[in-house]
């Protein structure tokens, strides 16, 4: 579908946030919306010590949304007994918590398909106690998805046990051979759906959340949307496209990402394309953010900000950039503009939401809400208030 579109002249350990819990019930679409067929394969998640914390943002994502997983169950002793929705979002969606994988395979009438490894800890790796969990997972006859950068399924002791089990280790981080990597050929300036980025200020500060609820939001709408993921959460959730931008080569980055943006296009002839984004563009740790910016060519940017957090995430000598500058480097860098701004509001109340949404407003001249906490239909108006022609069609099946 071809739109007009006209664009804005425009003038940042332990937390939720988009690990919060929404603090205005009625606002926000409620946990039933996780996304589980019937059909898909069994899984338990596997988030010990982590589960509505910053390094449990995979399973915090998985018990939110799944298409590609039946979510059974989360593994954290320390929320053990209670209703993981209950812990994340202040909303029973009837996925329990149990403190070991004994008790979480004991509930079950069969032994669940898949063992999926939550946490994202800034090593990237598997810890001991956790490596026993896997190879238990395994001995049960459990396929192990793992999102970590050391690749399970090259471990010596885990393949083994893995083969012997006929078990499958899936690792969501494993890049295909630089032989069947592309590179960037231009080719996306000829894609007619109009792609919004949806960046940040931080790492793990509720992009994919954000995109997610707005991609719904437009689908609901019937403005047929396909979101793009670019991490290992997305791609575990049941992203029909995408790739895990960390874990490509620098020199194919920009290729890659342009090439699932190209398919999704071709084959679901979307109205709008959403692009998860990565780390942030001022953040010295990442460069996705830069191949993001580059590969997708966005017409528009969302910037997710948590106004209370005081520092990086995992640095805590490094404070955070405020949304206007970060603002300014996005739109320096890119030719294109930044159409609103997202919170996540971790460590917030809901009167302190209130005043930083008109804070904000006021400051950047921007369209401003919260993707949890307030109604999607706020997120909504910001994209159709940027882009008018697409309030048009039908309505199509949510992603």
């Amino acid at each position: 579908m071809n739109v007009e579109l006209l664009k804005l002249d425009t003038i940042r350990r332990p937390v939720r946030g988009a690990q919060a819990p929404p603090l205005a019930r009625d606002a926000l679409t409620p946990p039933a919306t996780v996304t589980q067929n019937g059909l898909s394969p069994t899984a338990i998640v596997y988030c010990e010590g982590n589960f509505a914390r910053i390094d449990g943002k995979t399973a915090n994502g998985l018990v939110r949304h799944s298409q590609a997983y039946r979510i059974l169950s989360v593994i954290d002793s320390a929320h053990g007994g209670n209703d993981s929705g209950q812990v994340l979002d202040d909303a029973m969606n009837h996925i329990p918590i149990f403190e070991n994988l004994d008790a979480a395979v004991a509930n079950e009438t069969a032994v669940p398909d898949t063992f999926i490894y939550g946490m994202a800890p800034s090593t990237g790796r598997l810890s001991p106690a956790d490596r026993d969990v896997v190879l238990e997972a395994v001995a049960r006859g459990m396929n192990i998805v793992s999102g970590l950068h050391e690749y399970l399924s090259d471990d010596a002791e885990i393949a083994t046990a893995a083969s012997e089990r006929n078990v499958t280790i899936r690792d969501i981080r494993k890049p295909k051979p630089s032989k069947d990597m592309r590179l960037f050929d231009g080719s996306v300036a000829n894609v007619d759906a109009l792609r919004i980025a949806v960046l940040g200020t931080d790492c793990a500060i509720g992009k994919r959340t954000t995109a997610t609820v707005l991609a719904r939001a437009l689908n609901a709408e019937g403005i047929k949307t396909v979101l793009v993921g670019t991490g290992q959460t997305g791609l575990m959730q049941g992203a029909k496209y995408g790739v895990a931008m960390d874990a490509v080569p620098p020199q194919f980055c920009c290729g890659e990402l342009e090439g699932a943006i190209v398919a999704a296009s071709k084959v679901e002839q979307p109205d709008v394309i959403l692009i998860e984004g990565q780390g942030a563009l001022s953040h010295p740790a990442f460069c996705t953010s830069a191949f993001i910016l580059r590969g997708s060519q966005p017409d528009a940017v969302i910037l997710q900000h948590a106004p209370k957090r005081a520092h990086r995430c995992d640095f805590p000598n490094m404070p955070m950039p405020t949304t206007a500058s970060e603002i300014a480097l996005i739109e320096a860098f890119a030719d294109t503009n930044v159409i609103g701004v997202t919170l996540n509001h971790e460590d917030m109340s809901d009167a302190e939401i209130t005043d930083a949404i008109a804070a904000q407003s006021d400051c950047l001249g921007l369209p401003v809400t919260d993707a949890l906490s307030r109604p999607a239909a706020h997120l909504l108006a910001m994209v159709l208030a940027a882009y008018p022609g697409l309030q048009q069609g039908t309505p199509v099946a949510v992603i």
